[in-house]
């Protein structure tokens, strides 16, 4: 097993950044599409328009959590078979994850498209938002399959370090996205004018450009695993057991936290239009920070799952301990750059008066919460990359139903709270977690490898564990 006598930080560095950079800047532009899109709806002069666009946001989180288990999963495998170069690996754990991912993009395709006024009911009781966000998911709903697609090929490629080619392919996506949405809400260049149905008609053409684009990157650069047609769906009932082993804990840890969220989401949807507008307009500058922690989650799950699937144990140790510091310090300097720059940003998205001081407490409140937030989600992408899908499903879980969730609709429907102490209430268990999370963190249990190379070295690992571990009682 590789060992070093001192951690080789600029190497490290280095390495995170070939990776987190392109992610990070490609979330980036998808973040500056959405503020864009808020912006062009934003001038059309209806707050409640607004609101209503970002409640169908929602619906869209909700689909994010019920794939983002197999995209979570997937990369577990992705990342450890490409550190142990088995392509037969990554071709089946591919085709496996693609086959579960457009199973719910049917299903959240064919509610956007059938029943948008159910989806609208469930997520507020406002019937003027409910009509303009029916418009909207009627189109829009096109689009998901298209979006998971891209999804699934592009953490693919993230976790075979090939990050480069859904970088480019988000810019081709935000400009067409950007370019429709001038054209078709406002009715330019001899279009009509389509207001909230113009902006779903450039979502669709814009998921769509993103395939086309990550598909003829991949072909002219003759990246080979997305075009293995024959081998993804060669997987036996073993090869989907053990998949399925693995990614259970991840899938269920995303489908109880999206409905959990989507209760939240209920909650704060029943509060007053200038809150909701305001909370959409804040659900798209969080995406400015979750844009930037991406890139150090795939950044962690690549660099610590590709070592475990190599076999070099200590090395994934070591780097996954000192991610999480970076991630905070990171996360911490782009919430300050976003406090300082809230007041152009909300106006420029078409807040004012109530709306606009909402929001700004939703700033702060967000970016007091947000450094141990992406914290926590770091050290779990960390874990699962290494093969521990369970620990930290369990307390995310657990929290949420036992403490966050009790406490969000108390104050909501029960005790009436402003709507900051509500919003509050989402994050109070971040701290608590993290306590625990640091916990297991340290005890190295954590990394459980689905390859041979990384259970042949794992006895080595755990003795060098334990030494260490005697070691610092020693010296204490």
């Amino acid at each position: 097993m590789h060992r070093t006598s001192s951690f080789p930080w600029k190497d490290f560095i280095r390495r995170i950044a070939v990776i987190a950079i392109p992610v990070a800047l490609q979330n980036l532009l998808t973040t500056t599409g959405s503020m864009v899109d808020t912006m062009m709806i934003g001038a059309l002069g209806d707050e409640n328009i607004v609101g209503a666009v970002g409640l169908c946001a929602q619906f869209t989180s909700l689909m994010f959590s019920g794939y983002w288990g197999f995209v979570g999963g997937g990369m577990l495998f992705f990342a450890q078979y490409w550190g142990a170069r088995d392509d037969d690996g990554i071709d089946r754990s591919y085709g496996i994850t693609l086959s579960f991912m457009m199973l719910v993009a049917a299903l959240f395709a064919s509610l956007a498209i059938l029943a948008p006024e159910w989806v609208m009911q469930v997520y507020t009781d406002k019937t003027v938002i409910q009509e303009i966000g029916v418009r909207y998911l009627r189109i829009a709903g096109f689009a998901y399959p298209l979006q998971i697609f891209s999804m699934a090929m592009s953490c693919l490629l993230r976790s075979t370090e090939k990050v480069r080619i859904p970088f480019y392919a988000a810019i081709a996506s935000v400009l067409t996205n950007i370019c429709f949405n001038w054209v078709l809400i406002h009715g330019k260049l001899g279009f009509p004018a389509l207001g909230v149905e113009g902006a779903a008609i450039a979502t669709v053409f814009a998921a769509f450009l993103n395939v086309l684009v990550i598909l003829l990157l991949a072909k002219i650069q003759k990246y080979p695993y997305l075009f293995h047609f024959r081998r993804h769906f060669k997987w036996n009932k073993a090869a989907l057991n053990l998949y399925l082993v693995r990614c259970f804990p991840i899938i269920c840890n995303e489908v109880l936290i999206g409905v959990a969220n989507m209760v939240i989401n209920m909650v704060l949807g029943r509060q007053s239009e200038q809150a909701i507008a305001a909370t959409a307009v804040f659900r798209t500058l969080e995406g400015l920070v979750i844009g930037f922690f991406a890139g150090f989650s795939n950044a962690a799950s690549v660099l610590v799952g590709k070592c475990v699937g190599a076999g070099e144990l200590e090395t994934a140790f070591q780097r996954a301990k000192r991610m999480v510091y970076l991630c905070g310090s990171c996360i911490l300097l782009v919430c300050l750059l976003l406090l300082l720059c809230h007041s152009p940003l909300l106006t420029a998205m078409s807040l004012s008066g109530e709306s606009f001081r909402i929001c700004v407490g939703l700033l702060i409140i967000y970016c007091v919460a947000a450094v141990i937030r992406m914290c926590n989600w770091t050290q779990n992408d960390t874990y699962r990359s290494a093969g521990d899908a369970t620990t930290g499903t369990v307390l995310e879980i657990t929290f949420m139903y036992v403490l966050v969730l009790p406490c969000v609709c108390l104050a909501g429907l029960v005790f009436k709270a402003p709507f900051l102490a509500i919003f509050a209430c989402c994050y109070i268990d971040e701290p608590i977690r993290f306590v625990l999370m640091q916990r297991h963190m340290y005890s190295g249990k954590w990394i459980r490898p689905v390859t041979e190379e990384g259970q042949a070295a794992l006895p080595a690992f755990r003795e060098w564990l334990a030494r260490n571990k005697k070691k610092q009682a020693v010296s204490e």
